[in-house]
């Protein structure tokens, strides 16, 4: 006895449905406008590359391979799949740099998958799109500003509303000086450094109390684990969350949060808009200077019924240390990150007209009435194709019944017909579904009153087929 195989997604992975797959499209497409107005062009990298250009940069360190998908070729040399779009850039660039096939500064954009060997779990997933813009090149405070400014303009080009979310800036260096002052200076405490950059960085859904148990001993979660803290002592912690709520005066970065402020506000975005928060560090190691974070500033209710902030759902910073990895000279560069699948989330929540409009139309449906006959119906879908109508020739063993139910389900707006009948006359039968679902929406009066005068019915010549799709699609207004 043979057993089929089951059919299972591996966790943390999930399909898309067409639905999804066209709200995206529409907002990945109002994302490039908006970068594109600002001088970026698009590349591409690919989804692997060397374990070793990839660094170890990721925040979750209690995975195998440190949370990347990893394996081996057959040269013996460690491949990965990447995990952010950063790091395969810098090697883009270093390699172009190298190479002297390109100018500085540089200013692209990229849009693509990447893999995370952690924990999955709801809402947090193994595989996941980014689109993130860059300029490499510029050591610049107008490069930062023009990046933040860039990101307020994206939201509010996808349908965020102005007062619906904030830009907020802060600068890596300052909470570094604050380290430095509290005795974390110095390579021996740098795992304890990255430690208290953590915990800062779960801020958000912590509160200061979470946070302070992460500076301190350590916290243990609902679930009974135990996340190990950076032993730092009250006064150390003190200084820490001080620094969180007012930037320290006469510490390095200060001058450079302040030209970032300058720039963005002669620019006219307000602190509405872009605000300046010594709360946002970024998780990711890598980052050496000014951080920045997009936050949905309007209610949702979460897992546990809490009334919360949407939260962030994109973020940067600069990383002039990234693509002098691979170079003996230091290279500027900073860029900010939007998650995909989250940024969805949230403008299905405002109802942004780019992801809340109707879905897409179907194909013109042929049906299949003689199936002696396939090759009269292929004609007539190739002609409409070759006018540029989407059409679709039915490819089932079904009676008609059958197929105008599968015309219905795959949102047809017409069906065309020929039986025996109608080819002796040289004809087609044009069946509305648009206007027949319409009329039936209006009650059953109406709608036997459709069907007795089949009004959403026509013959017309087999001649005429293209000509009268074309004007019954421009009539209602279907492109």
């Amino acid at each position: 006895m043979t057993h089929s195989l089951k059919a299972r997604l591996p966790r943390g992975f999930a399909d898309r449905p067409a639905a999804d797959l066209a709200a995206t499209s529409r907002m990945l497409k109002a994302i490039r406008d908006t970068y594109e107005l600002y001088g970026f062009e698009e590349i591409e990298t690919p989804l692997i590359e060397y374990t070793d250009a990839l660094g170890k940069f990721l925040p979750d360190q209690d995975r195998p391979n440190e949370g990347v998908f990893s394996f081996q070729d057959d040269d013996e040399q460690w491949l990965s799949l990447r995990y952010d779009l950063t790091a395969p850039l810098a090697r883009h660039v270093a390699e172009r740099l190298e190479a002297q096939s390109l100018t500085l500064p540089f200013r692209s954009y990229r849009a693509g998958w990447v893999f995370r060997n952690e924990k999955p779990g709801p809402g947090r997933f193994r595989q996941f799109m980014q689109f993130d813009a860059d300029t490499i090149g510029s050591a610049s405070p107008a490069a930062d500003a023009e990046i933040c400014m860039m990101m307020a303009d994206t939201l509010e080009r996808l349908g965020i509303p102005r007062g619906h979310y904030v830009v907020k800036v802060n600068n890596r260096k300052i909470l570094d000086g604050v380290m430095e002052a509290i005795g974390l200076g110095g390579d021996e405490n740098a795992g304890r450094r990255l430690t208290v950059l953590r915990a800062i960085d779960k801020l958000d859904r912590l509160g200061r109390e979470g946070v302070a148990d992460l500076l301190g001993p350590g916290r243990r979660d609902e679930s009974g684990d135990v996340t190990k803290g950076a032993e730092l002592d009250r006064s150390q912690i003190d200084a820490v969350l001080g620094a969180l709520a007012q930037v320290p005066e006469n510490v390095p970065g200060a001058d450079e949060l302040a030209a970032i402020a300058a720039l963005v506000r002669a620019a006219g975005y307000g602190p509405d808009r872009i605000a300046m928060d010594p709360s946002v560090v970024r998780g990711l190691e890598y980052y050496t200077g000014p951080v920045f974070e997009a936050e949905l500033t309007f209610p949702i209710v979460n897992d546990e019924g809490q009334t919360v902030r949407f939260g962030s759902v994109a973020g940067g910073g600069r990383y002039d240390g990234l693509v002098g990895r691979f170079r003996d000279t230091p290279v500027p560069a900073t860029g900010f990150s939007i998650g995909v699948s989250r940024l969805l989330a949230a403008l299905q929540h405002v109802q942004s007209p780019l992801v809340t409009g109707e879905s897409r139309t179907g194909p013109v449906l042929v049906l299949v009435m003689d199936r002696d006959r396939i090759g009269d119906y292929q004609r007539m879908v190739s002609a409409l194709r070759g006018a540029g109508i989407p059409a679709e020739l039915y490819l089932g063993q079904a009676g008609m019944k059958a197929q105008m139910k599968y015309a219905d389900r795959r949102g047809a707006p017409f069906a065309v017909i020929q039986g025996s009948q109608e080819k002796e006359r040289g004809e087609v039968q044009i069946k509305d579904l648009l206007e027949g679902a319409r009329r039936a929406e209006d009650g059953p009066g109406s709608n036997a009153e459709y069907r007795a005068a089949r009004l959403a019915q026509a013959a017309v010549p087999e001649a005429d087929l293209v000509t009268e799709i074309t004007q019954r699609l421009a009539a209602q207004k279907i492109r």
